[in-house]
């Protein structure tokens, strides 16, 4: 599992990435930076001008390791992997599965409740370490409205409805996230979430880290064989990783929202981090995502505590572990989809 953990993620523009022998080497301007293992990658993930030889393309692609590209802002482009793993009896599962209203009901609807509570408790975790520095009634409403939404998910009858239920829930959280930013307030004002483009530091910041979060969990689930394209909340969209999507809402508030809290409250990234480009969409600084990449790796390596298989593991174990779940589940092995819930 330690494999699994580690993210090999280059940014510097103009890095060249080649093998040698059984390890892959980074170069800038024909300066050796890096050299590691090929047995300690998990996967490799370039940003923007960053070039790889056709040589370690097909190493890597032998070896299991997926490596991606995207745009220096996070934008995912393609991605080079090897021979597809898992048995084919588990996805031929997964497409009757997703094909079934019913059963997708059933999955959606556990998916977005650990979604919804989890996002309650990034709130009231804020609630309980910082109710002197922060408007706690709005905060507090925020959460009253989630339980509610949590306590109505039960009640839904099809998937749209899920949806907007989860619609709600979202709003609830958002109208409140610039509640739980406590330091930096005048940088960092959060008024409302903007995806494509986003038109805010805070926004800028969020959509980095959903995007490298996305990473980690389509490789996780095809690590264990099924198809990250073929979804249950999210519906079939062609070049849609819709299964990473829904499971990815377990996770966005309890990793990625508090990481991204966390970089901003303790002022480890700035305003002059982030520019703003012609285009009005605001984009990070490479320095700043070298800080938030090094950050994420450093909390997928802490501890804790999964309440369904009652044991600790590290967070960047999860995903793995979420998506084994989640294949037991296909196979018949379980009643139902266990999601993960943060506690």
């Amino acid at each position: 599992m330690r494999k699994l953990l580690n993210t090999l993620y280059v940014s510097t523009q103009g890095a060249y990435l080649h093998r040698e022998g059984e390890t892959v080497i980074v170069e800038v301007e024909r300066v050796k930076k890096l050299q590691l293992p090929i047995h300690t990658i998990g996967a490799i993930v370039c940003f923007g001008n960053v070039l790889c030889s056709p040589f370690l393309l097909g190493f890597c692609a032998e070896r299991g390791v997926a490596i991606s590209f995207l745009t220096e802002r996070g934008r995912f482009l393609a991605s080079v992997r090897g021979a597809v793993s898992g048995n084919v009896l588990l996805r031929r599962a997964q497409y009757r599965l997703a094909e079934s209203e019913a059963a997708s009901k059933t999955v959606a609807q556990r998916i977005i409740s650990a979604k919804i509570a989890n996002s309650r408790a990034v709130l009231s975790r804020t609630l309980r370490d910082h109710s002197e520095k922060i408007d706690a009634a709005a905060v507090q409403e925020a959460a009253d409205r989630l339980k509610y939404a949590l306590n109505s998910l039960s009640e839904t009858q099809t998937i749209d409805e899920i949806r907007g239920l989860e619609g709600e829930a979202a709003n609830a959280y958002f109208g409140a996230f610039d509640h739980l930013i406590v330091s930096q307030k005048s940088d960092f004002a959060f008024t409302i979430r903007s995806r494509r483009p986003p038109l805010d530091a805070v926004n800028a910041l969020l959509s980095f880290l959903y995007t490298i979060l996305s990473h980690d969990i389509r490789s996780a689930l095809e690590s264990v064989g099924l198809d990250p394209q073929v979804g249950f909340l999210h519906r079939f969209r062609s070049g849609r990783h819709s299964l990473a999507l829904d499971m990815m809402e377990e996770f966005r508030a309890v990793l990625a929202d508090r990481l991204a809290l966390s970089l901003i409250n303790r002022s480890q990234l700035h305003a002059n981090d982030f520019m703003q480009s012609a285009s009005g969409a605001v984009v990070i600084s490479d320095r700043a995502r070298k800080t938030v990449l090094g950050e994420y790796q450093t909390r997928k390596t802490e501890p804790i505590f999964h309440p369904f298989i009652d044991e600790k593991v590290q967070i960047g174990q999860l995903f793995f572990v979420q998506a084994n779940l989640l294949a037991r589940h296909i196979r018949g092995d379980t009643e139902g989809y266990p999601p993960f819930f943060w506690r």
